[in-house]
């Protein structure tokens, strides 16, 4: 049997997926590691975790899988967007990486805004915020002069741990729009943008395509794991772009909403769209395509929030088990789900969350509901957003928000749209092997891999009843923020 392996670099994990040549997953192992946080508002990791990581999950799999040292032709990788790794001369770490949540960096998004915003928006697809890695660039230029000093490569995570597997430099195309140093249209480094910054070109690394060919196993590696045979890796993408894949989001008629931590509202675009900041907009992929997509700050880490604070006994099952008797808007209760500020269609990190309409009558149940109603209609900013037109026809549901019945049929009304589960879903990770197959020429293309490795769940369709009822709802949720905005800066 022949597989491929896609590995996933999260943020509190690593995460390998192993996929037959049948589109089966044959098995999946993990493992966590740790985050730092030194000072307020810092989120670091150690580049040796990943690499730690990688090597106990590809053990694993050869204790699960008896001919995966034998059948393993390919591996690709999915990576945690942003986060900052540099290294010097010798390749070695100078400092732990700067993570995508790490939010040191505003007075640098502030000077990049002030200076080159419109130019960089132009050439990018996107404006600066703390999350991108331009920012965290000009930080350590700013503030470890020495470090800046012996760099020699900027990498993103994934592309570290390709380089620890095969000795070689390279960054996808996916990846690379979330630096904002792509020029996007012309899918090249931007000259512009390197050098109003002054970073010189030589720090970057080649870039690729998502299914391209980056070189094989260093022989080392083969040998420590007791692989027979040549494996060859391959670029791979952001975790939002791989997720999209393994939802088969390759059209632009269909969507994704994805709630985590962060929720994502996404949809893939044939051809450059310039949503004037408004949104963020990336390569996807899948080769010559884009994605656009909108974000909620604190989607399930409201339920995560709200459970643990008024309710730490239940689990979430427990927690939602009544909320489908509670009328929709949960008689009157509002909740914006702000608790760590808001990024579309506000990018305002001073807003706060609140509960609007609290009532005697009001229980556990519905401040329940109206939880999951808020963080949903925070979601439909970013759709009113990203399809105006009302050109999607079916959103695919991943993540938490895909796990429970009431709250996939919330999304339906409240979306007004047709809304597909995935039969098992595998995140960004299925999306990575599916680049390493198509790349290893299994299928002809990702349109034909997406008809073998995706299948999909039940379709469940709006009720009109409700969708009547929650538009007049979100009418009144789209009051709250800017008659809260004032408040929040003064408290």
């Amino acid at each position: 049997m022949a597989y491929v392996l896609g590995i996933d670099l999260g943020t509190s994990s690593l995460k390998g997926t192993l996929v037959d040549n049948d589109g089966k997953v044959r098995a999946i192992a993990s493992s966590e590691y740790a985050l730092s946080h030194p000072k307020a508002g810092y989120s670091e990791q150690e580049p040796k975790a990943w690499i730690k990581a990688c090597s106990e999950v590809l053990g694993q799999l050869k204790q699960q899988v008896a001919d995966f040292t034998v059948g393993l032709a390919g591996i690709s990788f999915s990576g945690q967007m942003h986060s900052l790794v540099l290294l010097d001369e010798n390749f070695e770490v100078l400092r732990p990486a700067i993570l995508w949540n790490d939010v040191r960096t505003t007075e640098q998004c502030e000077v990049i805004t002030q200076t080159y915003g419109s130019e960089l928006q132009q050439i990018t697809g996107n404006i600066a915020l703390e999350g991108f890695t331009l920012p965290k660039i000009l930080w350590v230029k700013e503030h470890e002069p020495q470090i800046w000093k012996q760099t020699r490569h900027i990498l993103l995570p994934k592309d570290y741990l390709r380089w620890w597997l095969t000795g070689n430099l390279a960054m996808d195309l996916s990846d690379a729009a979330g630096t904002l140093l792509l020029d996007l249209k012309h899918k090249q480094w931007s000259e512009a943008v390197l050098e109003h910054f002054e970073i010189p070109k030589n720090l970057v690394p080649p870039l690729v395509r998502s299914s391209e060919a980056t070189g094989k196993l260093r022989e080392a590696v083969k040998q420590e794991f007791g692989f027979e045979n040549d494996v060859m890796t391959f670029a791979g993408g952001a975790d939002n772009a791989c997720a999209a894949l393994g939802a088969g989001i390759l059209k632009h008629d269909v969507g994704m909403v994805s709630i985590g931590t962060s929720g994502v509202f996404l949809r893939a675009q044939p051809k450059f769209v310039d949503h004037q900041g408004k949104l963020h907009f990336f390569a996807h992929a899948v080769d010559d395509h884009y994605y656009s997509m909108g974000v909620t700050l604190a989607a399930g880490h409201s339920l995560n929030w709200f459970r643990d604070t008024f309710a730490p006994d239940k689990s979430f099952a427990e927690l939602l088990a009544n909320v489908g008797k509670i009328a929709v808007g949960a008689e009157g209760l509002l909740f914006t789900p702000y608790l760590v500020g808001e990024r579309t269609p506000y990018f305002d990190s001073q807003i706060r969350g609140s509960f609007i309409g609290i009532d005697a009558r009001h229980t556990l149940d519905h401040f329940a509901r109206a939880v999951l109603e808020g963080i949903t209609f925070s979601l439909k900013d970013s759709q009113a957003l990203l399809d105006p037109e009302h050109e999607l026809q079916r959103l695919v549901s991943v993540g938490g928000g895909a796990k429970n019945a009431v709250w996939l049929q919330m999304q339906a009304d409240i979306f007004n749209m047709p809304v597909t589960t995935l039969e098992v879903e595998q995140g960004p990770g299925l999306g990575a092997a599916m680049l390493a197959a198509t790349g290893s020429g299994w299928y002809a293309d990702l349109d034909e891999c997406v008809d073998n490795f995706v299948a999909y769940g039940d379709t469940i369709m709006p009720i009109p009843e409700n969708v009547d009822k929650y538009q007049r709802i979100y009418e009144v949720y789209r009051k709250i923020y800017p008659q809260t905005r004032a408040l929040c800066g003064e408290i």
